[in-house]
């Protein structure tokens, strides 16, 4: 449990706890002020250090602060996966085009990009190498990390701007090698990221880590791309900013994880449009929670609580109206949480909380499955999946009920922002995002999140398997706002989606594209298929419900 927003500075300039208040006794803590800033510092030197020598249990006592289960901001940027693997993302800089799909689709925030001035650039590295043990080597590896873009260079250039030339990194402290931004680069077109072997000793003497952390100390001496650089209308540029890292890496989740994206690009979204201070979160149990708080690691630099499984939204409106009090209305409030904290044991909170119409923002990472427990399936589960607790036996076939959809409960609700975004869309997502932070009332934003070992997928798939679940409509996109007007053809918009007339897409030889051409990719569908490749009559009846579901779509945006 991180619990930060509940802290608050008093007039001391001390901050007291969630506990201050509770009267000493059996179990409770005595109220006492609480020094940020100390705490702060002794956890950044003995804590973290202690975990990182593994003698933490020996060394450490219990204090206030576990008491109070508060874990400092971006205590995780200090969490080193660089022995995970043995490959890592290598950049090939004549093949970029600075399109910045790879810098969103990290999961691990572990891909950085900047543009800078041509000139303002070579003093830079020049600078920087001669504190260096070899400065040619220095400057010869940090320029391999720039190239002459049309997007960053050409057109400003236009505009009498000078020309910037594109730079992209990758901190080999919090990659974990799952290679999605490889396969992401790929499915753009291009070929700007391969992955390579950790050498111990490259030709020049040095080793690949020693190389890519000194490329990347550099990096942090640069000033953020400024904002005559940044396209307003290529929403990806929004990881260019100053505050878009607001989840900083070093995050316990699966390597390749699908939730890690969606959290980080919900972040950036909110955090670059409102600024640096301007977010908290809810995060109810699961994945989430479980991979932003190994303790003594945390992620985020925004304040976050961790509610139960099932009343984040519950808390969150409490905290909403305290904030509202204190004259903080203008601060984004998000819950986040997954399958069973939103469509399941936490539906009901949930549905108050849209009902009462607070300005409160959810984020429903739907995987599918309830990934932190086993796998076992949920609601939000496709009829037919194979997981714990739904196997594929002799009598029943995999899960036997159909999906809840969980968006078009939310939109009967009425005056509530609904919207349905996948990873795959940048745009769609981060228009999303800075729509549902706009509205004023309750949001829900519920991003398609691939997992893994549950899905049955490769580490590097989690794009490429939203693309495809978005294109067989299996998980269809949409946005869904009252301010469009008052009907519903006017509030739903099924834009993102290919072939919106249709019943199903097309694939790029022409052939259709449906929910079972999707189901042969996953693993969770395997069972599914007989030796010849024939679809059991459960998925076939699985296809009908994610069609019919995609009709119900289309009725509602008035194109049926």
């Amino acid at each position: 449990m991180t619990d930060t927003i509940a802290t608050e500075k008093n007039g001391k300039g001390h901050f007291v706890g969630l506990l201050a208040n509770l009267p000493a006794g059996p179990g409770r803590i005595a109220p006492q002020t609480f020094d940020k800033a100390a705490y702060v510092k002794d956890f950044n030197t003995s804590v973290i250090d202690a975990y990182r020598r593994g003698v933490a249990d020996v060394e450490l006592a219990a204090d206030t602060g576990v008491g109070r289960s508060i874990i400092p901001a971006a205590t995780a940027a200090t969490r080193d996966f660089s022995s995970l693997s043995p490959l890592i993302p290598q950049f090939v800089a004549d093949q970029c085009v600075g399109c910045m799909a790879c810098v969103s689709a990290c999961p691990d925030s572990a891909i950085f990009a900047t543009a800078q001035p041509k000139a303002e650039l070579a003093a830079a590295i020049e600078k920087f190498a001669a504190a260096q043990p070899n400065p040619t080597l220095a400057a010869e590896t940090a320029a391999t990390h720039f190239v002459h873009t049309t997007k960053y260079a050409d057109v400003p250039a236009k505009r009498g701007i000078e020309p910037a030339e594109f730079g992209l990194f990758i901190d080999p402290v919090h990659c974990k090698g799952c290679a999605e931004c490889v396969d992401v680069c790929v499915a753009q077109g291009h070929n700007a990221l391969a992955m390579a072997e950790k050498c111990d000793s490259e030709p020049s003497g040095e080793s690949t880590l020693d190389r890519y952390r000194r490329d990347v100390s550099f990096l942090r001496t640069l000033p953020a791309t400024p904002i005559e650089y940044r396209n307003e209308k290529a929403l990806a540029d929004i990881m260019l900013g100053e505050n878009a890292f607001g989840f900083v890496g070093g995050g316990g989740s699966c390597s390749g994880c699908g939730e890690g994206t969606a959290v980080r690009m919900v972040m950036a979204a909110t955090l670059q449009v409102h600024g640096a201070q301007s977010m908290g979160i809810v995060a109810e149990t699961g994945c989430n929670t479980v991979f932003a708080s190994t303790y003594p690691y945390n992620p985020f630099t925004v304040p976050w609580t961790n509610s139960l499984f099932e009343n984040g939204p519950a808390d969150a409106m409490g905290i909403r109206l305290r904030w509202d009090q204190d004259g903080h209305a203008d601060r984004r409030l998000w819950v986040f949480g997954g399958d069973g904290a939103m469509y399941d044991i936490g539906f009901q909170s949930l549905s108050r909380l849209v009902a009462s119409g607070m300005d409160v923002k959810v984020l429903v990472l739907d995987t599918g499955a309830y990934s932190n427990t086993g796998g076992q399936t949920s609601t939000a589960s496709f009829a037919a999946q194979v997981a714990k607790l739904s196997a594929y036996g002799k009598v029943e076939h995999g899960k036997q009920e159909k999906r809840k959809e969980l968006g078009r409960i939310m939109m009967a609700h009425g005056d509530a922002y609904v919207a349905q975004v996948a990873a795959c869309n940048l745009n769609h997502l981060y228009k999303s995002v800075i729509e549902a932070n706009a509205y004023p009332g309750p949001a829900v934003v519920i991003a398609y999140a691939p997992c893994m070992p549950e899905h049955g997928i490769a580490d590097d798939a989690a794009n490429r398997q939203a693309k495809l679940a978005v294109e067989s409509r299996a998980f269809p996109l949409f946005t869904y706002d009252p301010r469009r007007g008052d009907s519903l053809a006017e509030r739903l918009s099924l834009q993102g989606n290919p072939a919106v007339k249709e019943d199903w897409s097309k694939s790029p030889d022409g052939s259709t594209f449906d929910f079972i051409s999707f189901a042969r990719t996953e693993g969770r569908f395997r069972q599914h298929f007989d030796a010849e490749g024939t679809a059991s009559h459960e998925l076939q009846a699985s296809q009908e419900d994610r069609l019919h579901n995609w009709h119900v779509l289309q009725e509602m945006a008035g194109l049926r």
